[in-house]
């Protein structure tokens, strides 16, 4: 049985602006080297919290398919077709023009300039590399994460359900070849240094956080009860472990991939957490009537995340002409507030034509998963 669950919706649009608020502190300057400035860095937190709910999402149908006794994998062309749909048309559109603004718009940096730099990003393939990252789009690394996750999910069903689990549901063994998955993780950050400079932000270093959701989409059909004080000490632990991560001695300076391996690993690790326990109360109570579920289902909520993944694209390049080319303010000068809110009233507008505009906006392949769980 299928049911919506709305304020999953909800939690993309906290998620997005979350990232657009920790982009604002960097631009007026608020990374410092203490807990406050530290907190701000880590509203990253919106990153991870999209891949766990990929992950949560989108390994449905492989789960359903053991539960049901289905001897076949699900089909690959509707899910190719719903991924590239949802997200590469909308990405394609702000990345050309991005790169059209560059022309007759003075950019100090010239990191991902050129046909190479395009073609990278239009591939998403900008990680891979130092030197590709575009000014107005380098949020856009997670989306070549995203998508390498995207087109990597198939194999891994194939080998979870089919090679694994023999088609039938075995749900301890399929637990267990997700904790095989996850462990790829923490490996990767170990070797990832001497690989290469760019390799601590490829897929593998944060495979887990997807892997993450998987293993919530396995909890739904084991999790029968889920009481009433699951959820405030879901939120709890979620707050303790965001708090922690900020602690200058433990997650390491307010920069997206810590200089140690051992903040490195130990930040995402407690990035996981926070996901994994923002989402758990949706996934395995889609029904309750709490203040959290109430909160994030609520009509502008839900709608906020409809166009979450939009405002995701566009924000940054927003912010970046608002602050120095209309308003003319230095880089690492203002409020915080400010930025946030007149990014957003711009971002959100833009964010919805986006959507509507392209024939693939209203398809749902994203957020219809989005507003459904299995029950």
């Amino acid at each position: 049985m299928q049911g919506r669950v709305a304020p999953l919706t909800g939690l993309r649009a906290v998620a997005a602006a979350a990232v657009c608020l920790t982009h604002a502190a960097f631009y007026t300057g608020h990374y410092t080297d203490d807990l406050v400035g530290h907190l701000w860095a880590r509203l990253e937190i919106g990153v991870p919290i999209f891949f766990a709910l990929s992950g949560f999402l989108l390994f449905r149908p492989w789960v359903r398919l053991l539960q049901d006794g289905v001897g076949h994998q699900p089909d690959l062309r509707r899910y190719a077709w719903h991924r590239f749909g949802r997200v590469v048309p909308a990405y394609w559109v702000v990345v050309v023009a991005v790169y059209a603004l560059g022309l007759v718009r003075p950019e100090p940096n010239p990191s991902g300039r050129g046909a190479d730099g395009l073609v990278r990003n239009l591939t998403f393939t900008q990680i891979y590399g130092f030197g590709h990252l575009r000014v107005g789009l380098t949020q856009a690394w997670s989306l070549a994460v995203e998508m390498a996750f995207y087109l990597a999910l198939p194999l891994l069903g194939w080998l979870l359900t089919a090679v694994l689990c023999r088609y039938r549901w075995r749900p301890a063994r399929l637990l267990v070849g997700l904790a095989a998955l996850a462990a790829i993780t923490p490996g990767w950050i170990l070797v990832a240094p001497g690989i290469e400079l760019t390799a601590r932000m490829w897929p593998p270093a944060y495979l887990w956080w997807f892997v993450a959701g998987m293993a919530l989409t396995v909890a739904v059909p084991l999790v029968r009860r889920w009481p009433a004080w699951a959820t405030p000490a879901s939120l709890a632990l979620a707050l303790a472990a965001f708090v922690v991560s900020a602690l200058p001695a433990i997650g390491g300076p307010p920069t997206m991939v810590p200089k140690s391996v051992l903040e490195a690993l130990v930040k995402s690790a407690l990035y996981l957490v926070v996901a994994a326990a923002l989402i758990a109360p949706f996934a395995l109570a889609p029904a309750s009537h709490s203040r959290y579920h109430r909160a994030l289902g609520t009509r502008p909520m839900v709608w906020l995340g409809g166009v979450s993944y939009e405002y995701f694209l566009v924000h940054l390049i927003v912010m970046d002409v608002l602050l120095l080319d209309v308003f003319g303010w230095p880089l690492f000068t203002g409020n915080i507030a400010v930025v946030f809110l007149v990014t957003s009233a711009v971002t959100v507008p833009l964010a919805w034509a986006l959507r509507a505009a392209l024939p693939f906006g209203d398809d749902g392949g994203r957020d219809r998963s989005a507003e459904e769980v299995q029950r």
